[in-house]
């Protein structure tokens, strides 16, 4: 067995390097497939995976050996990741032999934290390139000392079959509203390399130019319309939808406040009448399909009218994402109606609603709790014969706290990718999180780019023939 002892934060410095190469067998693109959770459903056939052609960067989970040099080398064993920035480009097959590097960039005293300039390259040219930000251990490890974690393995990429479908349709015109951060700037210009997205970056424009500059990252192409501060860039983004001029927004480096308070103004917003809501799409490694969540951002205790428009909502986003009849799920606690617990009174009165079609495109069942909404075993032992139990597509919540822990439990608990995106309003919205990687952001604009696609099938149909 390899013997592995760290470094601590007090002992790494600043310029300190390390690196790891690997010769790739076809078995080990694939277990990096897995465990990166990007198998392309097109290099599946019949449930048998073929690494027949070169594999895109991100699709074989490179990265994977990042995180191996970070916990095994620098700085080793009791590392965690905080967060990562990095972008992928070119392919890796088998017989490949690859290199990661990982070279200290600053650090920072409160809670440990070490930013690492990270590499991937291949060939002589790079197939993975950004930081990763980790927890640094405080006390010298060896290998003996650490479990060894268990590796979660994907059954399907629900998340790659997404961009997949957003390949060869126009990019949406999307307004970034004040990207005045790497994150923030970084995560447009991915979208948009994708063909996701048509970026116009409303901001300071001296500001967005240093952080381009500073970082390497080339605008050219790239419309940026000036503002003095966030929030008159969260004004001018939002006046700019309502004119028509973009199709969607994107938070910056703002607080979301700041844009959201610009969003819901009855006059000068993008209320329609519709509630704004929020969804997470979530894509769980052990679970066949994507589950959408909601509200689990934006309303705090929604009443039953509220939540009419939050399943309205999420009904026609999961069209957008070709569910042609999404099963909804209405939680709480019981899968019984209990007129001591509300939520329970709110999901029976929803299912009469859709029953007479005050909520049209999909089939509810509720009151269920969460392991007969997921679990067809769970719901057979109860007994409940409903088409919703065990195969529901949407989760409605009961109130955004049980949302966003349901959320953050399916993220941090079940290693699940969640891509998130507002609906409610004339365009939809993409809060980003600084904690959101390269992948999240570029899924969350692929459900953008569906759900603005389809607003503009819609429009057209809408249009009366000459």
């Amino acid at each position: 067995m390899e013997s592995l002892t760290n470094l601590t934060f007090d002992e790494i410095r600043v310029g300190d390097t390390a690196n790891v190469s690997r010769k790739l067998s076809a078995f080990e693109v694939e277990a990096l497939a897995l465990v990166g959770g990007d198998v392309d459903a097109f290099h599946v056939a019949d449930g048998q995976w073929s690494p027949a052609a070169p594999m895109q960067a991100e699709s074989v989970g490179v990265e994977a050996l990042l995180s191996g040099l970070l916990n095994r080398k620098l700085p080793g064993p009791g590392t965690s990741i905080a967060a990562q920035n990095l972008r992928f480009e070119g392919s890796v097959e088998a017989g490949d032999e690859v290199v990661a590097s990982a070279t200290a960039r600053e650090k920072s005293p409160e809670g440990r934290l070490i930013v690492f300039d990270c590499a991937v390259r291949c060939k002589g040219r790079n197939l993975v390139t950004g930081t990763v930000t980790v927890r640094a251990p405080e006390r010298r490890l060896r290998y003996s000392d650490v479990a060894t974690p268990e590796v979660i393995l994907r059954r399907t990429d629900n998340f790659a079959r997404l961009l997949k479908r957003c390949e060869g349709s126009q990019p949406v015109v999307c307004a970034v509203v004040h990207p005045c951060d790497r994150d923030s700037l970084l995560g447009p210009i991915e979208a948009a390399q994708r063909g996701l997205i048509d970026p116009v970056l409303v901001g300071p424009e001296e500001k967005i130019r240093a952080v381009a500059e500073a970082e390497g990252i080339d605008l050219s192409g790239c419309r940026i319309v000036s503002t003095p501060h966030s929030h008159a860039s969260a004004e001018k983004a939002v006046a700019m939808a309502r004119a028509g001029e973009v199709e969607s927004l994107m938070k910056g480096s703002l607080h979301t406040d700041e844009l959201m308070g610009a969003v819901v103004p009855s006059a000068t917003g993008l209320r329609t009448r519709r509630r704004i809501s929020h969804v997470f799409i979530m894509d769980v490694p052990t679970h066949p399909r994507p589950i959408a969540i909601t509200d689990a951002a934006i309303n705090i205790a929604p009443t039953l009218e509220d939540k009419v428009h939050i399943v309205q909502n999420v009904i026609d986003l999961a069209h957008a994402l070709g569910v042609a009849e999404p099963k909804v799920a209405i939680l709480s606690a019981v899968e019984t109606i209990n007129p001591k617990i509300p939520s329970t009174l709110d999901a029976a009165a929803l299912c009469k609603m859709a029953e007479r079609s005050q909520i049209t495109g999909g089939i509810l069942d509720g009151p269920l709790a969460f392991d007969n909404a997921i679990s067809i075993e769970a719901a057979r032992t109860k007994k409940i014969n409903s088409p919703v139990a065990g195969n529901a597509d949407v989760l409605l919540v009961p109130d955004l706290e049980a949302g966003n822990m349901l959320a953050k439990q399916l993220q941090y608990l079940a290693g699940a990718d969640a891509a998130g995106i507002v609906l409610g309003a004339r365009v939809p919205i993409i809060l980003t999180s600084r904690a959101d990687n390269v992948r999240t952001r570029l899924v969350s604009a692929a459900v953008m780019k569906l759900a603005v696609q389809a607003a503009r099938t819609a429009r057209v149909a809408q249009i009366p023939e000459l």
